[in-house]
């Protein structure tokens, strides 16, 4: 059941207690790992229902909101039900460990599938899998290497041409965190105002409405992570639509300078974990074919185990560099990159 913040808020911790109860009584003698996760569940159920018959390991998952679960991470405290969490983006994920919510985890089989730069040098999380922050271009209005970095947003010459959602999102955020920690605040804040001032119109919308606007000529460029890009051209019939395919080309940016930002799906073993055993295990799991093989077909994701090919459908895209700062740097400038997108009236 999904987990409502309003609920949380307005009853407080007191609320939990008699599940959280049942939950503890009903784990500390079974084989269980109780799971946080805000990924839809349809994207991960199929894999934990594997993991148990590999196992004999029952997952209980409760699904959310990123900042949902989050939050109630910190209202359980030490009598959270969850042994693990799952969550997007380096922004959410920095924040459930800079909260005190997670705990260190030392693991050859993590260490020695997961590239360094997607999990913490601590322990504290691990990316399970990656996405890319791409830019894209109308094929009938740009030409194919006019853009070839992120700084080229900000250039003049695309002035009312950009599409891009707002700064409360933390795929944004993030980006521009890494920008910060780069090349510095004010270097990140400077393209940050040029990029505003490029806006086609006032962000609005999630990473497929800038893919959407940019082919009904709204736009010329559009940021968007690689996933959704490839949902509208290889997903199922309700959102695949031809059209993306033929007429918008994609931009790996950087590829001279600090490579593609990627970031990841990911999360770890909270602080708290009644069955920390279980939860490794899991962890384990995820990073390991065929997980890594499921997340790549059915989200149309970057596996964190290079050793997993990517989906055909992405792999047709081509190879590319990445930013490999490790991502515990994007997570500790996340405040300063929304400051930065404030101050230059980024909405």
């Amino acid at each position: 059941m999904r987990f409502l913040t309003i609920m949380l808020c307005a009853l407080g911790l007191a609320a939990f207690d008699d599940n959280t109860n049942t939950a503890n009584a009903a784990t500390q003698n079974e084989q269980v790992v109780n799971l946080y996760s805000s990924q839809q569940e349809h994207l991960i159920r199929p894999v934990l229902v594997n993991f148990t018959k590999k196992t004999g390991i029952t997952v209980n998952l409760t699904t959310g909101g990123n900042a949902e679960l989050v939050t109630r991470l910190e209202y359980e405290g030490e009598n959270t039900p969850a042994d693990m969490l799952l969550t997007v983006d380096i922004g959410n994920v920095y924040q459930a460990k800079d909260k005190g919510l997670l705990q260190v985890v030392e693991s050859e089989i993590l260490s020695g599938n997961i590239l360094a730069y997607l999990r913490d040098p601590e322990g504290y999380w691990f990316g399970i899998t990656s996405r890319a922050r791409l830019i894209f271009y109308h094929k009938d209005r740009v030409e194919a290497h006019a853009v070839q970095n992120y700084a080229d947003l900000a250039d003049d010459r695309w002035k009312g041409r950009v599409l891009i959602r707002s700064s409360n999102n933390v795929y944004n955020q993030s980006l521009v965190a890494s920008r910060v920690a780069h090349d510095g605040r004010e270097a990140a804040l400077k393209w940050a105002k040029g990029l505003v001032a490029n806006m086609a119109r006032s962000p609005q919308g999630g990473d497929t409405d800038q893919i959407k606007a940019l082919l009904a000529g709204e736009g010329d460029l559009a940021v968007a992570n690689s996933y959704y890009y490839g949902r509208l051209i290889a997903g199922d019939e309700s959102v695949r639509d031809p059209k993306v395919a033929e007429k918008i080309g994609v931009i790996f940016p950087d590829q001279e300078g600090h490579g593609t930002h990627v970031n990841i799906r990911g999360g770890g073993v909270t602080k708290y974990a009644k069955n920390r055993a279980n939860a490794v295990k899991l962890l384990e799991y995820l990073v390991q074919e065929p997980a890594q093989r499921f997340f790549a077909d059915a989200n149309l994701e970057y596996p964190a185990n290079l050793a997993v090919k990517a989906n055909s459908a992405v792999e047709a895209w081509g190879e590319f560099n990445r930013d490999q700062l490790n991502l515990e740097e994007v997570g500790k400038h996340q405040r300063t990159a929304i400051e930065v997108m404030d101050e230059a009236g980024w909405r």
